[in-house]
């Protein structure tokens, strides 16, 4: 798959299929670009078993978010859950898809995946500009035996409103009082330096064109551009790869029966990748075109299907587990049309 030709948005499930796509329904979705590369897989499979087109655009979750209160998609899709307030407040109802994990990528000369050790207080202070060369000190005590060139580090971060960056910063602000206290976190925040790019692309692009810089995207991106990645010291002390099993570990903890509203950065165990999140779909509860909300969930209900957890696996994000699903599903009983009946999806 190209990358980046998500960042101007794309039909996903591309192809015709003109007689069981005229019985079809096509669904309409846009934000995050954190699981645009699943959402292009299951959208693909599931056009060519059914015939129906989900166009999904990546905009980021900021404009998802937009998007979905105007009325203007089918669905919305954000990395940065709302708050349970915030959703009454609209009418919305938010369910996780997958989760994945934000990973920050260099491009280094002569630095292999995996080589370069930072810890979350690092990360802070280089995107601060407190840290401002490879070789400072406090990066090369960590990384003995590590070339690290006497080069000015180029930060790369989102330039769009993101739930990628809400991960970023959620974790930076827990790690780094610093970052708290000048920055914070959120969607988008008053950046202290760097170049923004658009969307997980537009940073895994602008990262790899830039000799000597630090981005951060989600894990699926940086594997398959074979991008650079950094390991991070998690809240047990330990340095750690992203992998799917590390996302599993920062996910063990989550209480989603408690609240969909679970932001999963800095979680213990001492496998947990750091900068862990699932990602969000938003809908309205009440519907005003019963045909197309019934196949948005049809869709996500076939995508929790095994086949589309093998496609979530294949791109190294995590499925939920099956209890999860079906809190979701249970869930879904809250969206309905215009007579008060609760949409059917089977």
């Amino acid at each position: 798959m190209n990358l980046t030709r998500i960042a101007q948005g794309f039909l996903l499930a591309a192809g015709l299929s003109a007689v069981t796509g005229a019985f079809a329904q096509d669904v309409t979705g846009a934000g995050a670009s954190f699981p645009a590369p699943i959402y292009s897989k299951w959208a693909d499979a599931y056009h060519k078993a059914t015939g129906a087109r989900i166009n999904y655009q990546s905009v980021g979750s900021g404009a998802g978010i937009r998007q979905i209160k105007a009325k203007t998609v089918d669905f919305g899709a954000s990395d940065a859950p709302l708050k349970d307030d915030e959703l009454a407040k609209d009418g919305l109802v938010q369910f996780p898809t997958v989760i994945g994990g934000v990973v920050p990528v260099v491009n280094i000369k002569g630095v292999a995946p995996g080589q370069l050790k930072l810890t979350g207080q690092l990360l802070g202070d280089i995107y601060l500009g407190k840290i401002a060369k490879w070789n400072d000190p406090a990066i090369t005590a960590l990384n003995p035996g590590v070339a690290l060139p006497d080069a000015a580090i180029a930060p790369v971060r989102r330039a769009d409103g993101s739930g990628t960056s809400f991960l970023f910063t959620n974790y930076l602000s827990k790690v780094n009082p610093e970052w708290k206290a000048k920055v914070g976190e959120g969607t988008a925040v008053n950046w202290p330096t760097g170049a923004g790019g658009k969307g997980n692309e537009g940073v895994s692009s602008y990262v790899q064109r830039l000799s000597n810089s630090i981005g951060y995207v989600e894990y699926a991106y940086a594997k398959q551009n074979k991008m650079s990645f950094v390991l991070l010291k998690n809240q047990a002390g330990n340095f750690v790869a992203p992998s799917d099993d590390a996302f599993k570990a920062a996910a063990a903890g989550a209480e989603w029966a408690k609240s969909f509203y679970q932001v999963l950065t800095e979680q213990a165990g001492k496998d947990s990748w750091p900068i862990t999140g699932a990602t969000f779909i938003l809908m309205h509860k009440a519907q005003e075109k019963n045909v197309s909300a019934a196949a948005a969930l049809k869709f996500f209900d076939w995508a929790y299907a095994a086949g589309g957890d093998k496609m979530a696996d294949d791109l190294d994000y995590v499925a939920l587990p099956a209890a999860v699903k079906d809190l979701v599903r249970k869930q879904w009983a809250e969206i309905k049309g215009a007579d008060g009946k609760a949409i059917g999806y089977k």
